[in-house]
């Protein structure tokens, strides 16, 4: 099954997750990296991970869950599972 979410369902996503306690600006937020916000430590990135994964019906690997460093490589790793952005 392919899952098709517009980049703004998934940048509304990071924002919301990863904006916890902090602004992140929308149009920044494709730049993010893992460690480039406060809030994006080890435990905003499982939020995230288990937010993804839920919004997308899809179980990740752990090592594109260690691998999801950016929202530029999340959108590379989530095309393995037929998750079209």
């Amino acid at each position: 099954t392919k899952y098709t979410r517009p980049k703004k369902l998934l940048r509304g996503s990071w924002q919301c997750i990863l904006g916890n306690g902090e602004k992140v600006d929308a149009s920044k937020v494709e730049d993010l990296e893992y460690l480039g916000v406060e809030s994006w430590d080890s435990v905003g990135h499982m939020s995230l991970v288990a937010e993804i994964e839920s919004a997308f019906d899809i179980m990740m690997d752990t090592d594109d869950i260690i691998d999801f460093s950016s929202f530029k490589k999340g959108i590379e790793i989530l095309k393995k599972y037929d998750v079209e952005i």
